[in-house]
């Protein structure tokens, strides 16, 4: 073999550039008479097929679901089959019950939310011990029912809601409502929860869902918190009722829980309002502020006699009525109208949340 086929056998092994001995090289890209190279998109070209093209793969519309399930087994599938199971998707497969049930694990996930319930405990539990070192307390003066505790402890949580009723219940709801949608808009995720899609009305049903869960919640603490610590420290017997007779004690505490179910109701007025201020900001502060301020002017305006004629359309004017319920048989009266009034708030501005909402660019 000549030494310029072995040159030529060499080169094809070396660079692959050359098929056979004695080729004539091939011109450099760009060199004088090597063809040109064609545009990208001309005819003839390859390259990828342009975006609605057949055979083009379609591209996801925004905010649109993505389809993961073609992900290969590796580390990038594992990732993508991750984020398909992400929390929006979880609710948007669910539906209603799982999306509740998700935004219920959530607020009860919070620290907050233990730290204003333990608050609400310490009321009775407050109450309870002065009481008890004190030895009593003189008739007409301190809160309603104060006077009866030194005799039946069961009276330590009536007169625990009696406290928390007018600043510490209102303070920790407009906490819960006022950042239900503006606590999500402030940390981007409501865009997400939207996306999945959710649905906005669903999603401010959800919310107002989990406000009343919270109603409940902070009611039972004071009134369970309030029946523990009362029946540890002092006797527990027959129940003396307004009227002056006496119930037995399994009666004494069925009218404990509907005592808490009272003020669970008389809370939810407040919550549709804390909603309501929820969607007007993405500050959950503010919301949660104006809120609780707002229960504070209402009660103020409902002790001025000046203003007796609006008492009745205010959403406080029978927070503290529920004592109708210890009379003997029970007044079911208060709790009815109580009802109603919440109702009429909860209409009102839970309307204005969906109009404010529906409306509202959260992109932006």
């Amino acid at each position: 073999m000549s030494s310029r086929e072995v040159e030529g056998v060499e080169g094809v092994e070396a660079g692959g550039l050359e098929t056979a001995p004695g080729a004539p090289p091939r011109p450099a890209q760009g060199a004088p008479g090597a063809p040109p190279r064609p545009a990208q998109g001309a005819p003839g070209a390859p390259g990828r097929p342009a975006q609605g093209a057949p055979g083009a793969p379609p591209r996801p519309a925004q905010g649109a679901d993505v389809d993961l399930e073609g992900l290969p087994a590796g580390r990038e599938g594992r990732e993508g089959r991750e984020a398909s199971v992400s929390r929006p998707e979880l609710r948007r497969r669910g539906g209603t019950l799982s999306l509740l049930a998700s935004e219920i694990v959530i607020l009860f996930r919070r620290w907050r939310t233990w730290a204003m319930l333990g608050a609400l405990a310490l009321i009775p539990i407050l109450i309870a011990i002065a009481i008890r070192v004190s030895g009593g307390s003189s008739p007409g003066r301190g809160p309603a029912f104060l006077d009866q505790i030194a005799g039946n402890g069961l009276f330590v949580g009536v007169t625990a809601l009696v406290v928390a009723i007018p600043l510490f219940l209102p303070l920790t709801i407009g906490v819960v409502a006022g950042d239900s949608i503006a606590g999500e808009a402030s940390l981007g995720t409501l865009r997400y929860l939207l996306v999945a899609p959710a649905g906005r009305i669903r999603l401010l049903v959800v919310k107002y869902a989990v406000a009343a869960v919270f109603c409940a919640a902070a009611a039972l603490t004071v009134v369970v918190v309030g029946t523990l610590i009362g029946w540890a420290l002092f006797p527990i017997g027959p129940v003396t009722t307004l009227s002056g007779s006496q119930v037995s004690v399994g009666d004494g505490l069925l009218r404990l829980l509907a005592i808490g179910a009272y003020v669970t109701v008389s809370l939810l007025g407040l919550s549709a309002i804390g909603l309501f201020l929820s969607t007007m900001t993405t500050v959950p502060v503010g919301a949660m502020a104006a809120t609780a301020i707002l229960a504070v002017a209402t009660q103020i305006a409902g002790a001025l006699p000046q203003l007796e004629w609006l008492h009745p359309w205010l959403f406080t004017d029978r927070w503290l009525d529920f004592a109708d319920l210890l009379r003997s048989p029970p007044a079911w009266d208060s709790f009815v109208d109580n009802a109603l009034v919440q109702l009429a708030y909860i209409a009102v501005f839970g309307a204005l949340a969906v109009w404010r909402f529906t409306t509202k660019d959260v992109l932006s």
